[in-house]
């Protein structure tokens, strides 16, 4: 049987064994696990984040991770929207269409 890979061996594999490690140990196996927020809150924290800082590379997997954490697209949508005034216009509206792409693509468009 073959041993499924996370995110982070996927994405760098060999290349960088290290970042690999504490992607997967530290941040996912250590922080994401604690328990002083829920896996929901971990995710709209840090939705929140990556579009405030406009990181798209890695807000496309945490906003499919967010919709997997029990956040609706309806409560994503009332987020990023209410992000783009402290963040930035751009954010919002980039983090906005990265949900949409996201939840027509999945089927989880339908809201909670």
């Amino acid at each position: 049987m073959e041993e499924q890979q996370t995110p982070a061996q996927r994405l760098l594999g060999d290349f960088a064994p290290k970042m690999v490690q504490l992607t997967d140990d530290v941040l996912f196996g250590d922080v994401w696990q604690r328990p002083g927020l829920s896996p929901r809150d971990r995710s709209l924290v840090t939705v929140a984040v990556l579009a405030a800082t406009y990181r798209p590379d890695q807000l496309t997997s945490h906003l499919r991770r967010a919709l997997a954490n029990g956040l609706t697209q309806d409560e994503l949508v009332e987020a990023l929207t209410h992000l783009a005034f402290y963040a930035g216009w751009p954010s919002g509206i980039a983090a906005l269409t990265q949900l949409k792409t996201i939840t027509a693509d999945t089927g989880s468009g339908a809201s909670g």
